[in-house]
């Protein structure tokens, strides 16, 4: 895959995450996907992928603003940098109490690309921040 391709495939999949379409995000991903969660596990596969998607949609709502792609020369590694504007709607286990809470958190996320698809997703973010704009 070319770098431009590889761009062009991290846009789709970030212009599906702001559609809130999960059908189009996880058609950009490959059937063994690695996802890293921030401060958590790694997940493997498609399947798991759409519970993470089905269990965030449930507890937040979120939109990417200011959205900067990154990509190796070789289309094989990409970066993306973005802020995440939330609103936290359902209590996620171990968190505090959802309220309904806005947030602004600066994010960022790095991805493999195996052949035509994402490979690998890593996300990173002050997990601290967060929990400080929701606790008030």
């Amino acid at each position: 895959m070319s770098a431009a391709e590889a761009y062009a495939l991290v846009e789709r999949y970030y212009a599906a995450f702001n559609a809130g379409d999960w059908e189009a995000m996880l058609a950009c991903l490959a059937d063994d996907v690695a996802h890293d969660i921030n401060q958590g596990d790694r997940q493997t596969g498609k399947a798991t992928f759409r519970a993470f998607l089905s269990h965030m949609d449930r507890c937040y709502r979120e939109r990417l603003e200011d959205l900067a792609i990154m990509v190796s020369p070789d289309g094989t590694r990409a970066a993306a940098e973005f802020v995440v504007q939330g609103e936290y709607v359902a209590t996620d286990e171990g968190l505090p109490s959802a309220t309904g809470q806005r947030y602004t958190l600066p994010a960022g996320a790095f991805f493999e690309i195996a052949g035509e698809r994402i490979g690998r997703v890593t996300v990173y973010y002050n997990l601290a921040d967060w929990t400080r704009q929701v606790e008030g």
